[in-house]
């Protein structure tokens, strides 16, 4: 595996060349960076809840989407930070094996809510392996621009569940101001959707 450092995707440019259609999608998106990310990709739209003080939660919330909403492609867009703090939720996607559920995880091997200290993915830890431990047979990682056409391809493909490692260069995420009344978030996805949060 090489090192998560000699990443050279820009995490900024990610978002919007993995998912060609991104309104065919209800998007979760986790705490810090990947909100931001993924609210300033989709300028806060109404397919997308991002969470605020849920660290861990992402993935969990888009499997009981993708439970219920049998008929929605589901996607969570989280960080690695955050996917290590409930790591064993993947454990339970796999075995629930919901055929509409993506995830998305950024890596850019930083905990960068606390100061950018290194995170474990920049040592030893691959989440790839982690994920297939978990069960998952569905499995991707992209470090470099060349290879993000072929993680289009693969997030477009129908065999879900999907997890994509992207292991990004360290830096900030979008700069973006979300909003943070999560109630008022929570009740714009629930109208525009349908779906119960």
């Amino acid at each position: 595996m090489k090192n998560p450092r000699e990443a050279i995707i820009n995490r900024r440019d990610l978002l919007p060349l993995l998912f060609s259609n991104p309104d065919e999608y209800l998007f979760v998106a986790g705490l810090a960076g990947a909100a931001k990310d993924a609210a300033a990709w989709t300028r806060e739209a109404d397919n997308l809840i991002a969470l605020g003080g849920a660290m861990g939660g992402a993935i969990a919330m888009g499997l009981g989407m993708a439970l219920t909403a049998t008929h929605r492609k589901i996607a969570v867009i989280t960080g690695d930070g955050e996917l290590l703090m409930n790591a064993g939720v993947l454990a339970t996607v796999a075995s629930a094996a919901p055929e509409n559920l993506t995830i998305v995880c950024i890596d850019n091997g930083r905990h960068g809510e606390t100061g950018g200290q290194l995170g474990h993915t920049s040592k030893r830890t691959n989440l790839a392996v982690l994920a297939e431990g978990s069960g998952l047979g569905s499995i991707m990682t992209v470090s470099t621009p060349e290879e993000l056409p072929a993680a289009r391809e693969f997030l477009a493909d129908g065999n879900a569940p999907k997890f994509l490692w992207a292991r990004v260069q360290p830096g900030p995420p979008a700069d973006y101001k979300r909003n943070w009344n999560l109630v008022d978030c929570r009740l714009r996805f629930r109208r525009a959707n349908a779906i119960k949060l």
